[in-house]
């Protein structure tokens, strides 16, 4: 499955529209993590266990996106558009959310 930012892919015709498609994923964030991203806040420095966390939601969410591509017969996602957001009571959630065209694509 070939996914892209862009509406066209070189080397490839576009063959035909399918439709838009969209990728989900709804994170929880625990205490523990809370607790440590806010001692990085104090120090500084990089919040591991959030990037991990968004890391795994944005691959759930293109795994998700690429599903709903190949069960409408494509074979490429063009137009991609990666979304992220904190949600829920006191921003308790990291959502991700990638939507795109899918279409079927040719060799030029």
């Amino acid at each position: 499955m070939i996914v892209s930012t862009t509406p066209t892919l070189d080397g490839h015709k576009i063959e035909a529209y399918y439709g838009i498609v969209v990728g989900e994923a709804v994170m929880g964030a625990n205490i523990f993590k809370d607790l440590f991203a806010s001692i990085r806040d104090i120090v500084g420095g990089r919040s591991g266990s959030y990037e991990e966390e968004l890391t795994r939601a944005r691959k759930l969410a293109f795994t998700e996106l690429e599903h709903d591509a190949r069960s409408m017969g494509a074979n490429a996602v063009v137009g991609i558009d990666l979304d992220y957001q904190v949600i829920g009571d006191k921003g308790s959630m990291l959502m991700v959310s990638i939507s795109g065209t899918a279409v079927k694509t040719s060799p030029l």
